[in-house]
């Protein structure tokens, strides 16, 4: 409600086409997340979305990841910039974070301790890797879901006069997964070479 206002104070016309989530409307719906919530939003092709909570017990792990999986959200844009007259810890800051945000851990993909996926799971990695009391969410990362966004972050960098790309994982100790990634990166760069720097 403040958002609107605030949005209402500018003086633009918009109208406002209210959709609830989460935990208010789940006894109501029987869902967290009512098909009618998805069909505004494609419909509109816009959305303010405040804080939602997930109940628990409803089969969803969150309705913030069943959204960005149902609308394909798979890129979380976050400008970080420091302005001169507001102080703060570093000046000259200017970098966009693009976070890939429905693969990994954000595919929400988990099985809790003792459940007989969990078990399956921890009898299948080499023995002794894997506590036995142990709840277990998987990482999967896709070559898709990998080009999808650096390649996204390429042309967001061109579009916006970027010249560097920086790829940022952990394929030191995740070789397979975060390796695909870097891997699927320093192929991609290679369409860039010339207008785009890539670091990894």
């Amino acid at each position: 409600k403040a958002t609107r206002r605030v949005l209402d104070a500018t003086g633009v016309n918009i109208e406002w086409e209210i959709q609830h989530a989460g935990v208010d409307v789940m006894e109501e719906k029987g869902t967290p997340l009512p098909d009618q919530v998805l069909e505004s939003i494609r419909r509109n092709k816009v959305a303010l979305k405040g804080p939602i909570t997930t109940p628990i017990g409803t089969g969803f792990r969150s309705v913030n990841v069943a959204l960005r999986h149902a609308l394909n959200l798979y890129a979380c844009v976050r400008p970080c910039k420091s302005y001169s007259g507001v102080r703060s810890r570093y000046s000259k800051v200017d970098i966009v974070l693009i976070r890939e945000n429905t693969e990994d851990l954000y595919a929400g993909v988990e099985f809790d301790e003792g459940t007989p996926e969990a078990k399956r799971i921890i009898e299948m990695a080499p023995v002794g890797k894997i506590n036995e009391a142990s709840a277990i969410s998987i990482k999967a990362i896709s070559r898709q879901g990998s080009e999808q966004i650096i390649r996204y972050a390429f042309e967001y960098a061109k579009k916006h006069g970027r010249r560097k790309v920086t790829a940022v994982a952990k394929a030191n100790i995740m070789k397979y997964t975060d390796g695909l990634f870097y891997r699927v990166g320093r192929e991609i760069a290679k369409e860039y070479e010339g207008v785009i720097e890539y670091n990894q």
